[in-house]
């Protein structure tokens, strides 16, 4: 049986960094599932990598269908944002393992949508000042940087990931990104464990 591999973490902890470097490993086998969002492309985005881009009409089909398994909308200060997670006739999860990435909350419902037992948390964690540093310098690398939404980001996270929450998720293993090298083989050697690679 299959399993979703579900790379949890505040913004700025090397989620997506992470999330691309392990579907590169071709010993792990993983295929990903991405989800979408409402908000404009960031420059060096592409469509259906790091999201699939959409806008509040998509997301009504999607619902309409019945596929919709979770979505979560953020004031930002360019307005609301909607990210979401549909379900896919192409997700197999009785031969393949997938790995998905998102916040906490994203993560219960997809575990509840496919079972406990099926979806396994990769909790990445960063010192917040390294976490604001890293936001700091990926935000300056846009066109047009959105400081004021970077730092909404920051503080929501305190809220979105407090102790509580992450203890009743049952989440107890938690990956230091410090040193990407040393926190990938980590987080292989994690997946590989459940895999019985």
């Amino acid at each position: 049986m299959g399993k979703i591999y579900y790379i949890i973490g505040k913004s700025s902890s090397g989620k997506d960094t992470i999330y691309k470097r392990l579907l590169e490993d071709r010993t792990l086998m993983l295929h990903p599932i991405v989800i979408y969002t409402t908000r404009p492309i960031r420059d060096g985005e592409r469509q259906g990598v790091e999201y699939y881009f959409t806008d509040d009409a998509g997301l009504e089909q999607i619902r309409n269908r019945g596929k919709l398994i979770e979505m979560r909308s953020y004031d930002t200060t360019f307005g609301i944002w909607k990210y979401f997670t549909a379900d896919s006739d192409k997700i197999d999860l009785e031969n393949k393992d997938y790995l998905m990435t998102g916040v906490l909350s994203s993560f219960h419902a997809v575990r509840e949508y496919y079972g406990w037992e099926k979806v396994l948390p990769i909790y990445v964690e960063v010192e917040d000042g390294e976490r604001l540093k890293r936001a700091l310098n990926r935000e300056r690398l846009e066109q047009k940087p959105k400081y004021k939404e970077m730092c909404r980001r920051f503080l929501t996270d305190s809220d979105d990931f407090a102790e509580e929450k992450i203890r009743s998720e049952r989440i107890s293993r938690r990956f230091q990104n410090d040193d990407l090298e040393r926190c990938l083989e980590e987080i292989r050697g994690f997946i590989r464990e459940h895999k019985k690679i």
